[in-house]
Formats: structure tokens, sequence, C-alpha cells
């Protein structure tokens, strides 16, 4: 199965686009009890012409015309009836270092270990591996995401303080079926069993 692999950021964000089922187990370095769940990480394209990114480059003194576009990341219980807030979703804006852009910075309306706004490094692999580095005021996190198929993706996380490691994440993300998706297929079902 060829998968389509993206190469810079804004073609990771338009690839991740949708709902995605996140199965994670966390270590922590620091404790006897480990966590695991299962949740879902609703992701949304955000384009130049945004005015978020207005927001978020100023805040970080970087001038917004750099800025290519970027994403929106909310988690959900994985039961949840209740669509997430969008008032709480991390915002992710794309500044590639140069013409090739497969790497840069991520400005973070809000950091994923501490919540204060954070610039990040990120660069793409040869392998399409994308590795993201944050360095935060108490410690850096370093997180890899790579797609094993265009539906099936990996992620995986490590968090550092000043004495060593705290905790590392796996994540297994599998994207959820849309309804207008699924509606497709029963109707394909039907017409081919309508034939015979």
């Amino acid at each position: 199965m060829r998968v389509d692999i993206p190469m810079t950021m804004m073609d990771f964000f338009r690839k991740s686009q949708g709902t995605w089922l996140t199965q994670r187990e966390v270590h922590h370095f620091d404790l006897v009890k480990n966590e695991s769940g299962v949740s879902n990480l609703i992701v949304k394209v955000i384009e130049a012409k945004d005015p978020r990114i207005l927001d978020i480059c100023q805040a970080q003194n970087i001038d917004p015309a750099l800025a290519l576009g970027g994403g929106s990341f909310m988690w959900q219980d994985n039961l949840d009836e209740v669509a997430p807030n969008e008032n709480y979703a991390a915002i992710l804006i794309d500044v590639p270092d140069d013409e090739s852009r497969r790497s840069g910075r991520l400005l973070r309306n809000r950091g994923y270990v501490e919540t204060a706004p954070v610039v990040c490094r990120y660069w793409f692999g040869q392998d399409g591996v994308l590795t993201i580095d944050t360095e935060y005021d108490n410690n850096v996190g370093q997180e890899r995401c790579w797609f094993i198929t265009d539906d099936f993706r990996v992620r995986v996380s490590s968090v550092r303080l000043m004495d060593g490691v705290q905790l590392t994440a796996y994540c297994s993300e599998r994207r959820c079926v849309t309804d207008e998706t699924l509606e497709a297929l029963l109707q394909r079902n039907r017409d081919r069993a309508a034939v015979v």
C-alpha cells in the first residue's frame, strides 16, 4: 500500500485534518502508576488569512507574512457526545525556514506541557518522520509523528525535566470515518445490491 508522505508542515496539517481515534500509553518515570486511554483528536487546517494567525504571530513578535497557515487541535473523550469547545483548541502556526518548507518554527498559542505560548522547532526527515522540539521554562519536550498508512499514524513523545526524563508516551491514531463517507459507502452497497 502506497502512503502519500507529507514533507511540509502545511501538507502534514492537511493530511491530518479530520477526527482521529487516539489510543495512548504514558509512562511516568517518577511515579509507580502509568496511564493509558482513548480519546478523539480533531484536527482542522487554518488558512493563511485566518485572523488567529495575526494574533499569535504578534504575540510572539513574528512577522505574520512569514506564516503559511496552521492547524487547530482539539481533544475530547472518545464517547463524549458534546462537541469540544474550539476556544480551548491548541493553535499551531507554520513559519518555515526556507523555500523547501521541510523545517521551521511552529508558533503555539498554548503549550502541551505548560500552557504558556511557545515557539517550537520542527523538521521532516528524509523518511517523512516529523520531529518537533519544544523548550519550555522548566522542561524540554520532543514529539515525533509519522503516517503508517493514509489513515493510520503513530506519535511518540518524551518530556525531560532538568534532572532527566519525566515521561514518555506512545499514541496510535486511526482516522475516523465521517458520517458523509459512511453514508456514501452504505449507498454504494445499496446500489450494488439493487443490481443483483
